[in-house]
């Protein structure tokens, strides 16, 4: 029996997962629409089930964007660097360094690199079931 089986019928918690960027980085299109490319890190997929949350970090490249999509729960944007133009329901608003957009359960939902150094993203939803 693994460890975090273990764990997990003994009603504990895993102790930890750390991922190294640099070991899910990925370079492609960027996701609905495909509008240019990014690189993507899809960290949380590297930690062991079960989980509860989505976290990733993107980098859109000049030009990029996520194109807009219908989110089934709440998600949130948040700008590590780069500037970039974020959509929710038809009203968009620019977004910088450390500025974080709170996206609602329902909206339709995208975001644009502007500017001219790429649009590095946090981006963070729970994992819907």
């Amino acid at each position: 029996m693994s460890v975090l089986l273990t764990l997990l019928l003994a009603g504990a918690a895993p102790p930890m997962a750390i991922v190294d960027e640099k070991d899910v980085r990925k370079e492609e299109p960027n996701p609905h629409g495909q509008i240019g490319m990014s690189t993507a890190y899809r960290i949380s997929d590297a930690v062991p089930q079960p989980r509860t949350m989505e976290f990733r970090k993107r980098i859109l490249h000049p030009g990029s964007a996520i194109g807009l999509h219908p989110i089934a729960h709440d998600e949130v944007y948040y700008v590590l660097s780069g500037t970039g133009d974020v959509t929710s329901d038809g009203v968009t608003r620019a977004v910088g360094p450390g500025m974080a957009a709170y996206l609602y359960t329902g909206a339709q939902v995208g975001i644009r690199q502007t500017g001219k150094e790429p649009l590095a993203l946090i981006i963070s939803y729970p994992v819907v079931k």
